[in-house]
């Protein structure tokens, strides 16, 4: 995406968030640098000098925890506008002033957001309100975001109309054809086969998740002697390919966990792959539902699991059930 805004010559501003990480202090300095890059406009000089003392007021009055960051920003700041410290009223100022003189630049601008579920509600609150005035005001700022399944029930209980300024369009597993060819193509480009058996093995296996895909397809490559990859290679590429999740993607997440969180995810994982109702894991861990609610939204905030439809849980991504049982034998 990124790439592509290039390409129509718009400009970018790409963002990863963390976990605990405060959108001002990740937005602003990409904010900055567009403003330097507008300012070789002569029709929008004007209007990125207001810029930059927008975000003077905006800089002085929202903490932004990042060292040095008043260089660059020698300008008296704009008296009356974004700076109540409140975000919510600030950060739509910023964007409006950024969007003016994007829009006399004849240009636009496209955050390229990743991780968004790690916002907390305010600042994705007021990221979406930013937008909603830009909107509203016809200027040409853009997000394009991504993030993990809750992000929608995230920002519909931010904001209520956030259902109506964005869409959500959904990036599931790999299905039929494209799956196929993505274990298939890069085998073909390099003048082997895999024979069909093997290949429906690795779709089954990794239920179409890409990742997991690239990782099997990687084993059974190393394994296969040639010129074809067979069932046989699949099968024993299963013993490499999960004990490599299991000591990076899957052992980086379970090592996030509190004890308490990780003995839920173990009651989440007896149930079976799939999603489950809350009370079954409660009455799993011999608790009430109320006593393990705040385990579970804790759960949901780091990115483990996550709600389908009101009352039921699911793990984040496909397998973790199994390597819970793997990590943790027993539920104590």
């Amino acid at each position: 995406m990124n790439a592509l805004a290039h390409e129509r010559r718009l400009k970018t501003l790409q963002i990863e968030i963390r976990e605990g990480t405060r959108l001002p202090d990740v937005i602003v300095p990409g904010l900055r640098s567009i403003l330097h890059q507008l300012s070789t406009s002569e029709t929008a000089r004007d209007l990125v000098r207001r810029g930059f003392r927008v975000m003077r007021s905006f800089v002085s009055s929202i903490r932004i925890s990042i060292d040095d960051f008043e260089f660059g920003l020698s300008v008296d700041p704009e008296r009356g506008t974004a700076d109540s410290g409140n975000l919510d009223l600030d950060l739509p100022d910023l964007f409006e002033a950024i969007g003016e003189a994007a829009r006399a630049a004849g240009t636009a601008i496209v955050l390229v957001i990743d991780e968004l579920q790690y916002l907390d509600g305010r600042d994705f609150g007021a990221l979406i309100m930013s937008l909603h005035k830009t909107t509203q005001q016809g200027l040409p700022v853009h997000l394009v975001g991504a993030g993990l399944p809750q992000i929608l029930a995230l920002a519909g209980h931010s904001k209520s109309y956030a259902e109506r300024l964005f869409r959500y369009p959904s990036v599931g597993p790999l299905q039929g054809d494209d799956a196929r060819a993505a274990v298939r193509n890069p085998i073909d480009s390099e003048g082997a086969a895999i024979d069909d058996d093997a290949l429906n093995e690795i779709i089954a296996i990794t239920e179409g998740y890409p990742y997991f895909i690239q990782q099997w397809s990687h084993e059974a490559w190393n394994i296969a002697p040639g010129p074809s990859i067979t069932l046989a290679d699949v099968r024993a590429a299963n013993e490499y390919a999960l004990r490599e999740l299991d000591q990076s993607f899957f052992r980086v997440r379970f090592d996030r966990c509190t004890p308490a969180e990780k003995r839920y995810l173990r009651a989440l994982a007896d149930l079976g792959p799939g999603s489950h109702r809350s009370g079954e894991i409660a009455e799993r861990l011999g608790a009430k539902v109320t006593a393990v609610g705040p385990l579970r939204n804790k759960l949901i905030a780091k990115g483990m699991i996550y709600s389908p439809q009101h009352g039921d849980t699911a793990f984040t991504v496909p397998m973790f059930d199994r390597f819970m049982i793997r990590a943790m034998p027993i539920l104590e």
